[in-house]
């Protein structure tokens, strides 16, 4: 595997995404960073973007509001996306690891990565739809 070259431009996302609990967009990614890199372009923002995806450096998740949101935090852990405002919670589950040894047992290849995605309505919008 060929090693990637550093960029300033790709380590600035890395700390900005691994800084936040959030699951921002590649355009509030690329407002956040314009702050201190005014030449950044959202070109390059998207370009880095693919690329730490593809190396796992970070993760990408597809949303129901037709954008992708991106994760820094790797480690194994499940989502949970509301249907109404379409807020991205972390959930730490430890079910995940019951979740990969069923389907070791279900599937004659290997198993090494998974990604659990709940969906539903936040508590936020639960209080809102009972005003």
């Amino acid at each position: 595997m060929a090693t990637t070259k550093y960029s300033r431009q790709r380590e600035s996302i890395i700390n900005f995404l691994k800084s936040s609990k959030e699951h921002p967009t590649a355009d509030v990614i690329y407002q956040n960073l314009r702050v201190n890199n005014p030449n950044i372009s959202l070109g390059t923002v998207y370009r880095n973007l693919t690329k730490l995806t593809e190396s796992g450096t970070i993760l990408k998740i597809s949303c129901n509001d037709a954008s992708d949101h991106f994760d820094g935090n790797t480690e194994p852990h499940a989502h949970f996306i509301c249907n109404c405002c379409h807020h991205i919670i972390d959930l730490d589950m430890n079910a995940l690891d019951f979740n990969r040894v069923l389907s070791d047992n279900h599937f004659e290849g290997t198993v090494t990565n998974a990604q659990v995605v709940f969906y539903g309505e936040c508590h936020d919008c639960v209080k809102n739809h009972l005003n």
